[in-house]
């Protein structure tokens, strides 16, 4: 593959499986881990809440992604990370971990996370040539999703087999790993901007008016509608996140958990996968994705009232596949349609604004769950995605949304004018 000719590209790339790999085995341990010490979905929504919650605050990082060093970010994230979840492990052998300790660590985590994707995604632009953008969104998502196949399922049978505090262990070797990897990385170097004497106020003035801009753009008139929608996804999935653990230990226990998150993974990889030949370039985004949560949710809904357990984990991974498709569409058409110098703001806007949703869902949903048990949680969480793809079907703005070929910069800032003042 050509593209992995780019060494730079090959490192990002490559650190970013290994981060993956870290996060994913930490994602199961830690909800397992709060489930086994708290013994209630109440902790679990508390531990997704906590985890989510830096969510909320990610569209901030926005012009700070534009000025910094990328390289410097991702070194520093990774160490950090690598610091904290050691603190587990040497809590457990000193006896003095607890719920609380784990509930505390998680959030920072995240926010060090939340960090690391748009940046690794804003640097995209300026290690690979348009044309082959498509491309190394698709093999981004292989590291993001296709990573958590086996490193879900694996994470079930090391909880069973070594448990949850050594998994914490071999996540922060697998950071220090990731550091390493980023530390070959030679990005270009930033145009400097002419260094003038600056008051704090004028500091805080220019970026506030950065983090506006990447948040007009991104909820221009045309995507509004797609963005409403996508927050209440994201609220039901927040919800069903954090009652998985109770209802897989209904159904068998740590083994299962760890498969339906690697189902999930597989469908959201799979449709990551096939997106670039699914031809879907020609059919409006809106289309796309009315279509697509309308067999999600479906398939979400009904999944866990099958009886057979494999089968019930292959129908509950199907009802992911649309997702990896829509992720694919939309990543490409930002950065299609928005000034490179920009992307940074926009798209820890996006980040930000598509996981809002999910604290609050996972503080309800675990609430929820703990007094009618968490199957009603997952089934009305499917019945309300699939609500969301019949509000897109029958809403003309966002069936009129453009398709791929048909983006450009006057999508999201709709005239000439605009652009340049927003370029400026």
């Amino acid at each position: 593959m050509s593209i992995l000719k780019n060494k730079n590209f090959l490192y990002m790339f490559l650190g970013r499986i290994t981060t993956n790999i870290g996060d994913s085995l930490y994602t199961v341990a830690a909800m397992w881990l709060v489930y086994d010490l708290g013994g209630s979905t109440f902790f679990t929504g508390l531990a997704g809440f906590l985890t989510l919650f830096p969510r909320l605050i990610q569209f901030l990082s926005g012009p700070l992604l534009d000025r910094i060093s990328i390289r410097k970010l991702l070194l520093t994230t990774q160490l950090l990370q690598a610091a904290l979840l050691l603190l587990i492990p040497l809590a457990a052998y000193a006896g003095y971990l607890t719920v609380g300790l784990v509930l505390i660590i998680s959030p920072i985590l995240t926010t060090l996370n939340m960090l690391v994707y748009p940046a690794q995604i804003a640097a995209l632009p300026k290690l690979v040539n348009n044309k082959d953008l498509s491309q190394a969104n698709s093999l981004f998502a292989v590291a993001y999703q296709g990573i958590e196949i086996a490193c879900n399922a694996l994470a079930g049978v090391l909880i069973v087999t070594i448990g949850a505090i050594s998994i914490y262990l071999l996540d922060s070797v697998m950071f220090m790993l990731g550091a390493l990897l980023f530390s070959f990385i030679r990005l270009p170097k930033q145009v400097a901007t002419p260094k003038t004497a600056t008051s704090i106020k004028s500091t805080l003035s220019t970026y506030k008016r950065e983090l506006t801009e990447g948040i007009s753009i991104l909820f221009s008139n045309t995507f509004s509608r797609l963005l409403l929608g996508v927050l209440v996804i994201n609220f039901v999935g927040g919800a069903t996140f954090v009652v998985l653990p109770a209802f897989s230990e209904q159904r068998g226990g740590a083994e299962i958990f760890g498969f339906l998150l690697m189902a999930q993974a597989i469908g959201s990889l799979a449709g990551a996968l096939l997106a670039p030949y699914l031809r879907l370039e020609n059919i409006g985004i809106g289309r796309v994705y009315a279509i697509a949560f309308l067999i999600s949710g479906t398939l979400w809904a009904t999944s866990i009232f099958i009886p057979t357990t494999w089968l019930m984990i292959v129908i509950y991974g199907l009802a992911w596949f649309p997702g990896g498709v829509t992720n694919i569409l939309i990543n490409t058409a930002i950065q299609k349609g928005i000034p490179k110098h920009l992307l940074g703001r926009v798209f820890a806007a996006s980040m930000s604004v598509s996981g809002i949703a999910m604290p609050l869902g996972s503080l309800i949903g675990g609430s929820t769950g703990a007094l009618l048990g968490p199957t009603p949680i997952i089934a009305a969480s499917g019945a309300i995605v699939l609500g969301v793809g019949i509000f897109w079907l029958i809403d003309t703005t966002t069936r009129s949304l453009p398709n791929q070929h048909d983006i450009s910069e006057e999508t999201f800032v709709k005239t000439p004018s605009q652009i340049r003042n927003v370029s400026s």
